[in-house]
């Protein structure tokens, strides 16, 4: 199969590779409750059922580790063909989560623990069955632009259902309670909207021996890819997700002594590039291999790191806004990793490993995810050079390692079919 460059945005075959109109609702409707409850799950814990912070967080914690316990199952459920109902079952998931997050009683941590520990299950689930769903509807290029479109869209939801949540705070606890219950009927009418899709994915014809054209695989049968390289460099990579919710609040708060509304811009900014970016970036970039992209995302991003390093020695009345301006170089690099690391994955993958290939993926991000807040903010108090440098360095070494790296010849095809 030769791989088609895409080099124009047609919004109606992008929703059709996406997955359909209807499964596009079901990803915004997924997206705003998302947005209305996960930012403020910490809050919910301390000011609803009365817990301690720390308690909170590390209940908090363990729920997403523990939650990544469920990828291997995912990805076999995945590889028998299942699609449609894989994402429902993810959102379902959330919603138990929040019934659970509900009957939580104030001052009982162990069940806010479990509700959580759900809660994480379904997080960790979704992005692996969205994308297998979206392998299984589009092909080479149209494919990776349709998962950037499937990203922007979830930032829009999420970006509107933390304003609408926001807004709502005011009210307290009660209102804590009332979105949390919003969010879970959310979620039941996404998985509803889901399920009704009914894709699920069976082997077609054997490969036809065309070799991949962009230099990345796509198109290539042959055994199920290792990537140790590639699973080693995502965890760093995905630092970057975490810089904007931590790595910039601690250093303008406490370092260099910023208003947090500073920290609020950068965070709103991060969110309009990714929707307005997502997808015209990434099909720029179509016209090179999927790995030299993600390499580049590398590079771009340890400059961000190395910009903030400089933008912090600035101090005073200065260093907030430089470090908003680099904020703006470390968002391109976000998008250009997103646009590219999920879409090698996929290309890279025969069809029968699918499923296991992207639960790998996942579970090496959720483990970057789990484990930045405590890196990013051990680093932090060893100053500027130890927080920067070190996140540039480390992710310079995995950029290389993905730019060095073998591939494994990945997929045959795969055709879509109804019925789950």
């Amino acid at each position: 199969m030769t791989t088609r460059t895409v080099t124009t945005i047609r919004p109606r075959a992008l929703v059709r590779a996406s997955g359909g109109p209807r499964y596009a609702v079901a990803l915004a409707v997924d997206a705003l409750g998302t947005g209305l409850l996960r930012p403020f799950l910490l809050l919910y814990g301390v000011m609803v059922l009365r817990l301690s912070a720390p308690a909170t967080g590390i209940a908090m914690t363990v729920g997403v580790v523990v939650g990544l316990l469920c990828m291997p199952a995912v990805g076999r459920w995945l590889d028998r063909g299942a699609r449609s109902t894989v994402v429902a079952a993810s959102m379902l998931v959330r919603a138990l989560g929040v019934v659970l997050l509900l009957a939580t009683p104030a001052g009982h941590v162990w069940p806010f623990a479990a509700a959580a520990l759900v809660l994480g299950a379904g997080n960790q689930a979704w992005p692996a069955a969205h994308a297998a769903l979206v392998a299984t509807v589009a092909r080479g290029r149209e494919r990776d632009a349709a998962l950037a479109a499937g990203r922007a869209l979830r930032n829009a939801g999420l970006g509107v259902g933390a304003l609408l949540a926001t807004a709502c705070l005011a009210g307290g606890a009660a209102a804590l309670q009332a979105l949390a219950a919003v969010t879970g009927l959310a979620y039941l009418t996404a998985a509803v909207l889901a399920r009704s899709v009914h894709l699920r994915a069976r082997p077609a014809a054997p490969p036809d021996g065309d070799g991949a054209k962009d230099g990345d695989g796509d198109g290539v049968g042959g055994p199920a890819p290792r990537m140790r390289a590639l699973l080693g460099a995502n965890v760093v990579y995905v630092f970057c997700l975490n810089v904007p919710e931590i790595a910039l609040p601690l250093v303008l708060v406490t370092q260099l002594h910023a208003s947090p509304v500073w920290s609020a811009a950068i965070f709103v900014a991060n969110t309009v590039l990714v929707v307005a970016l997502q997808v015209p970036l990434t099909v720029l970039l179509s016209r090179f291999a999927r790995r030299t992209v993600l390499a580049l995302a590398g590079v771009v991003l340890a400059v961000s790191y190395l910009g903030f390093l400089a933008a912090t020695s600035l101090g005073g009345g200065w260093g907030a806004p430089a470090v908003a301006a680099v904020s703006v170089v470390c968002t391109l690099g976000e998008i250009v990793y997103a646009g590219s690391a999920t879409a090698l994955v996929t290309a890279l993958a025969p069809a029968p490993v699918l499923g296991r290939t992207l639960a790998r993926f996942e579970l090496s991000t959720g483990f970057g995810l789990a484990v930045s807040p405590a890196a990013i903010t051990a680093l932090a108090p060893h100053g500027p050079t130890a927080l920067w440098g070190g996140l540039a360095a480390a992710t310079l070494l995995s950029a290389s390692a993905v730019a060095t790296e073998k591939d494994r010849p990945a997929p045959p095809k795969t055709r879509a079919g109804t019925g789950g």
